[in-house]
């Protein structure tokens, strides 16, 4: 049979102390163990992908100037497409008894405009023969960038013809920027244009 090997009191002593240091080693490595599994993992923060917001723009204006018989001339600003009938309308309308017959009033007017109400405008009289013709006027101011076909008549040496070559032309390039060009526009000779000149305004 196995026989128990007996121990001294000494040796039982060193017996406890290492199995109480075993014990101890144990139970203090289950405990590490179950805190680093229970620690929670650090969160990584991605960088945001939303889409930089973009501040809205500004609606794009005109700005004209409104001039003559008109309740409160001055210069406004209007969203782009306005009419002149718009412009006309944010001075006030015209004065009481101002005819607006000699306006396109459903032209869209460009940045830098003007329009001038119940400006001195063509008048007709009478001929010999019964048929009507354009009066012309040394001293009218013709702002050529807004003046309509009508207006433009009063000038010597603008005649329907003429007139409508400088509203093409104005359609197709966008207002004058200097005086000079409406000679290139109306295609007049040096000196029926310089005769002229002095009425010519922007």
């Amino acid at each position: 049979m196995f026989e128990i090997p007996q121990f001294s009191d000494l040796q039982k002593r060193a017996i406890y102390i290492v199995l109480a240091s075993s014990v101890a080693i144990g139970s203090l490595f289950v405990t590490l163990s179950q805190g680093r599994a229970s620690s929670p993992k650090p969160s990584v923060t991605l960088p945001s992908m939303t889409a930089p917001t973009i501040a809205p723009s500004l609606a794009a204006t005109v700005v004209v100037d409104v001039a003559g018989k008109v309740k409160r001339p001055g210069v406004y600003t209007l969203p782009q497409g306005s009419r002149a009938i718009d412009a006309i309308k944010a001075a006030g309308g015209g004065l009481k008894g101002v005819a607006l017959t000699d306006i396109n009033l459903a032209e869209i007017i460009s940045d830098g405009a003007q329009i001038v109400v119940g400006a001195p405008h063509v008048v007709t009289s009478s001929a010999k023969n019964g048929s009507s013709k354009l009066a012309k006027n040394s001293k009218t101011i013709v702002h050529i960038n807004s003046a309509t076909l009508i207006q433009l008549q009063v000038l010597k040496g603008i005649g329907p013809v003429t007139a409508a070559k400088v509203i093409s032309y104005r359609k197709a390039n966008g207002n004058f920027t200097v005086v000079d060009d409406f000679k290139k526009a109306s295609g007049l000779g040096a000196s029926k244009f310089n005769a002229i000149k002095s009425q010519l305004r922007l």
